[in-house]
């Protein structure tokens, strides 16, 4: 599949079977996270592989009720270890690098047949407390992972030329 057809078809999933997820397969995807550009190659980050039935359980609270997050087999946690560090135009580095990252693992994990879903919406806290982080360190986003038991319809885009402009701001 090249990166085009992967842009256009992956679809977040939020329904997956109960298959396990091949360790080979799993690998590929947190490679994909390791290659990821990020801000002066600092590559200030760490992701956390859960895959303990009870801990994933306790992300359905933590994701402030979102049941699907416990279907999966894995959910992949993207920390932040230098959250106060910022890239000379003065934006944090860590949000910029972990979504850049998770993106790498998203469309890596569809070329593989996997589906993710990229979860903002948690309680960082109390992830924070399932998984033992430290204070310091930020998390930034998390996903479940595993094999799609849906195929949702693509979601409605902006036209191109609703979100550029050239030249100047318009």
């Amino acid at each position: 599949m090249d990166v085009m057809t992967a842009i256009e078809t992956r679809r977040s999933i939020r329904q997956f079977t109960s298959k396990d997820i091949e360790d080979e397969k799993l690998l590929k995807v947190l490679e994909a996270a390791r290659l990821a550009p990020s801000s002066s190659n600092k590559q200030q980050w760490k992701f956390i592989v859960v895959k303990e039935r009870s801990l994933i359980e306790k992300f359905v609270e933590a994701a402030d009720g979102q049941m699907f997050v416990a279907v999966a087999p894995a959910i992949i946690v993207g920390c932040a270890l230098e959250p106060e560090s910022k890239m000379f135009c003065g934006q944090f580095r860590y949000p910029v690098d972990l979504s850049i990252a998770f993106s790498f693992m998203l469309l890596e994990a569809h070329e593989l047949g996997l589906g993710m879903c990229w979860i903002g919406h948690f309680f960082e806290d109390r992830v924070k407390s399932i998984l033992h982080i430290p204070e310091k360190v930020r998390v930034v986003a998390i996903s479940p992972i595993g094999y799609p038991s849906e195929d949702p319809l693509q979601r409605p885009r902006k036209k191109l030329d609703e979100i550029i402009c050239f030249d100047k701001y318009k």
